[in-house]
């Protein structure tokens, strides 16, 4: 099936909002999950939306079946009854095969459509499964008066979506983005884990034999499962200029594995990740902030190299054209967090 380029960008239903050209460039270091069917979280909302970039209230896994329209009300009170500010709100609906799907999209595109900014689709297997949300969304954006088109966040939980990864991430100009979602892939690949993200201790790589002492104990090196699926998503996603989130890190207990496993993916390209206990989100947000002395060197490489071309020597290092290129990245991102984060303005001198 082939679509007139030129008309990519425009409106599926009479009425709705043009779609977006850029998908905003904003802090998402964390994308924190919460349950709106607790009535709990309801009092805590005022507290925690200043401290997190994304607040995303979530209606699928998690959410026991018979509290599932609960989730719903839940999310559509807490919603209006907060100014979310600079805190983007995010919601993960439920599947497209799920009896809650349909009412799910319309009840929240009618009562809180002006509110909301991303909707997180899981389990999604190929660009269809997105032109299907585009089109349905076009209709109730027309119906409802929405302002702004609503964005779509894919999660990559399937091995079908994996393999369809490029053409998920260009199927849309909603498209906002895309997290790996470790759980569901590893069942769907028959992986040997039941582990949520990080790595496994029985995934490793052994040291050879010593030559002289073939008997002595040799040295392993825990190895990510998900190396490679990071990997692409990275390179999809900046193939269409959407952004790629690791998802959620299952072992609360473990902070330490936590921030690396969060670092890994913000070194490979990954803004920002999941949080699903309020206990990460100050990881989430140390993780993908830029280093303070990385961000100094950046200015440093950009002051003195002028327009980028030829080589320069800095500190001992040389630096050229490609790195000219990481320190706009470097610095980008510290520009984009200082708006937000006056603490670390200050410490970026921004």
């Amino acid at each position: 099936m082939y679509k007139n380029p030129k008309a990519f960008f425009e409106p599926l239903a009479i009425g709705a909002p043009n779609p977006l050209t850029e998908i905003p460039a904003i802090p998402m270091r964390m994308i924190h999950f919460f349950d709106p069917s607790n009535e709990r979280m309801i009092d805590k909302m005022k507290d925690i939306i200043p401290t997190v970039d994304v607040l995303l209230g979530n209606l699928e896994d998690a959410v026991a079946s018979d509290k599932k329209i609960a989730a719903r009300e839940g999310l559509i009170n807490i919603a209006n009854a907060n100014d979310f500010k600079e805190t983007m709100l995010w919601t993960r609906i439920n599947s497209l095969d799920s009896p809650w799907f349909l009412d799910d999209i319309i009840s929240l595109t009618e009562s809180i459509g002006n509110k909301l900014d991303v909707i997180m689709l899981p389990k999604v297997n190929g660009p269809w499964d997105i032109h299907f949300l585009d089109q349905l969304l076009s209709q109730l954006e027309a119906k409802y008066l929405i302002k702004k088109p609503l964005m779509i966040h894919a999660i990559l939980e399937t091995a079908i979506g994996v393999s369809n990864v490029e053409n998920i991430a260009t199927a849309s100009p909603r498209m906002q983005g895309i997290s790996l979602g470790p759980a569901d892939l590893a069942a769907s690949r028959r992986m040997k884990t039941t582990r949520v993200g990080g790595g496994h201790p029985g995934y490793l790589v052994r040291n050879d034999p010593i030559q002289d002492n073939p008997k002595a104990e040799r040295s392993t090196a825990q190895q990510d499962l998900w190396h490679y699926t990071i990997s692409r998503m990275v390179d999809a996603c900046s193939i269409a200029g959407i952004y790629p989130f690791y998802g959620p890190f299952g072992d609360i207990s473990d902070s330490v594995a936590c921030e690396d496993q969060f670092r890994n993916a913000f070194l490979m390209g990954c803004v920002g990740a999941w949080s699903i206990h309020p206990s990460q989100i100050a990881i989430a947000k140390k993780v993908f902030s830029p280093p303070v002395e990385e961000v100094e060197f950046a200015k440093k490489i950009i002051s003195e190299m002028g327009d980028g071309s030829g080589v320069a020597m800095i500190d001992g290092k040389m630096q050229d054209d490609a790195t000219f290129k990481q320190a706009q990245v470097m610095l980008k991102t510290a520009k984009l967090i200082a708006r937000r984060d006056e603490e670390l303005a200050k410490l970026y001198k921004l």
